[in-house]
């Protein structure tokens, strides 16, 4: 089908084809780099809860810091947070909890606009590489004088190529986002409900001692 297709004469001549291709480039890229980060920060949020409120129940609130500050997923350095300021207020803890999923969130989140963007925009470079090559196409025949069905049908053909192109890189583009979105969320909500869980164990162990103490 493509075996007599002129590539390199359609990259030469397409200009909206090279930002394509660029953008398919910077798009597989950015999708590497997540995909690293991400199992860079998988952690075991479950094992490391556990380790945590054997902790902290054994009054070793040093040992469980340590154990979250070890855990690679956002419930760890959200954990931490949490345990530094566990006698503080329960507004101001409440607060800096959330500005630590906050930070969390920013790092997640970096450079997947990109890659939603370019699910939305591909297939508009695409359609506008299209536009281009028919007009160029039809100013061509203009010039040379002849409109046979095989001129015609090389040039419809190399102007279509960039709206494929487009959605070769769209399609992957938006799966790729959707993918993440939903696993940042998943880690997200992990690491807020682990640590709600154990600012209610520091709560109970911190009731356990002020009961203790007024007893003796």
């Amino acid at each position: 089908m493509f075996q007599d297709f002129d590539w390199m004469g359609a990259i030469r001549t397409s200009p909206i084809l090279n930002i394509i291709i660029l953008c398919s480039v910077l798009t597989l890229g950015f999708a590497i780099e997540r995909a690293y980060y991400y199992w860079k920060r998988r952690g075991n949020p479950d094992a490391t809860l556990s380790s945590a409120m054997v902790a902290i129940r054994s009054g070793n609130v040093q040992e469980a810091t340590r154990v979250l500050g070890a855990e690679a997923s956002p419930m760890g350095s959200v954990g931490v947070v949490l345990l530094k300021h566990s006698e503080t207020e329960p507004e101001s803890a409440e607060e800096r909890m959330g500005i630590a999923l906050s930070e969390e969130r920013l790092k997640l989140e970096r450079n997947l606009s990109f890659l939603g963007t370019m699910g939305n925009t591909a297939p508009l470079l695409g359609l506008l590489g299209t536009v281009w090559g028919i007009m160029r196409a039809f100013h061509d025949m203009g010039r040379t004088g002849s409109a046979g069905p095989s001129v015609v049908a090389a040039g419809i053909a190399e102007a279509l190529l960039t709206t494929a192109a487009g959605l070769l890189v769209a399609v992957p583009a938006v799966m790729i986002y959707n993918h993440y979105v939903r696993r940042m969320g998943v880690m997200l909500t992990t690491a807020e409900n682990h640590t709600r869980t154990l600012r209610i164990e520091v709560d109970k162990a911190r009731s356990r001692n002020g009961s203790a103490r007024a007893a003796a």
